[in-house]
């Protein structure tokens, strides 16, 4: 009798065991499905906020990109005697290594004129520079080998403490061919100008910013 009650108790504590093994592991099941949802999410999967993720901020579409440069007005009008502008002009033409034309120059009607510069020589890179500073037409058919531009500014007296100034520059790039070397005047793209004008304009102000978008 003692020995049917033990098989009877060790039976029942069978069953006990065996069930709770099995919820166990039916917990884990679930635990495990639920962790395998929480594993899935693809990277960077924000739903509709698109502005985080593994890779950092989202798409930007160039609001961060520096304000467009607008070209100088030429003329450009700036708050001085003309005579202090001539000075002003002269100084900046030798600050860029130009030399001052004595002969075309007119200083008593405003008017200074500068030697042809060389801003640029060597075949290799001469057409690229070339093309920054002057529109050339029939590029192709040319072997570039030097490019130079002579500036003339121009001082406009408005009323006696403000004038404008005008800048234009010829532009000319040479070719070596087989009669020698040859000087072809080319239009200018205004590149030359802006330069010469932005420099003027730090010169007599101490600022380079012109007018804003």
């Amino acid at each position: 009798m003692k020995y049917l009650s033990c098989l009877l108790a060790l039976f029942l504590m069978t069953i006990g065991a065996t069930s709770a093994f099995g919820q166990g592991k039916g917990v884990d099941s679930q635990n495990k499905r639920i962790t395998d949802n929480s594993s899935s999410r693809a990277s960077g999967n924000n739903g509709t906020k698109q502005d985080t993720g593994t890779t950092g901020s989202g798409i930007n579409f160039g609001k961060e990109k520096a304000p467009v440069k607008l070209l100088l007005p030429n003329p450009y009008r700036l708050t001085a005697r003309r005579d202090a502008l001539i000075k002003e002009v002269a100084e900046v033409m030798r600050d860029r290594k130009l030399i001052l034309d004595d002969a075309a120059s007119k200083p008593d009607e405003g008017i200074i004129v500068s030697q042809p510069y060389t801003f640029i020589k060597g075949s290799v890179v001469t057409q690229s520079e070339l093309y920054r500073y002057a529109t050339i037409v029939n590029a192709d058919s040319r072997s570039w080998t030097r490019g130079r531009y002579t500036i003339t500014v121009e001082v406009q007296p408005i009323d006696g403490t403000s004038a404008n100034v005008s800048v234009n520059a010829h532009i000319e790039g040479r070719t070596d061919g087989a009669t020698g070397a040859e000087w072809i005047t080319l239009q200018s793209t205004g590149t030359a100008e802006q330069e010469f004008l932005s420099a003027l304009i730090e010169a007599v102000t101490g600022s380079t910013s012109g007018p804003t978008p």
